[in-house]
């Protein structure tokens, strides 16, 4: 069996789920409002990560979450919220292989954000792989 970290192991899990939530969205908007299917994406997120959460007995460690903790959590929040309103509506409108190369351009404004916010370094390697990224996006959209 492979040996490969934990993190990227899930990582990896999070990149095929992110795969199938794009086709899956996809299939879901025929017909359909995109700010009524993100309402009910949420609601079915929010029932398994409560869910998951109660499970695995953290649901009492919510008291002990800090101010700096609950600031930060809720302008997540907030960032998923619009970011999942954007995505579904792109998605109706676009084809699922085109937007979803755009939506992974997110991983330039992090790279860049992390940078700035976090002090995280900019190796070689980060930044070639960014313009790798960004220089995929813009032959996706050069027309």
């Amino acid at each position: 069996m492979l040996n490969i970290p934990s993190w990227l192991a899930y990582a990896l899990l999070s990149a095929v789920f992110a795969a199938l939530t794009a086709i899956f969205a996809k299939a879901g908007l025929k017909d359909v409002n995109s700010d009524l299917a993100t309402a009910v994406r949420t609601a079915v997120v929010l029932l398994i990560t409560w869910g998951i959460v109660f499970y695995r007995g953290h649901g009492r460690e919510v008291t002990g979450l800090s101010r700096n903790n609950w600031i930060f959590l809720i302008l997540s929040a907030i960032a998923t919220g619009l970011s999942w309103v954007f995505y579904y509506r792109a998605l109706q409108l676009g084809k699922v292989s085109e937007v979803s190369v755009i939506d992974k351009g997110s991983i330039v404004f992090t790279i860049l954000l992390s940078f700035f916010f976090l002090r995280e370094p900019l190796t070689p390697r980060i930044i070639l792989a960014a313009l790798l990224i960004f220089a995929g996006m813009l032959v996706l959209v050069w027309k």
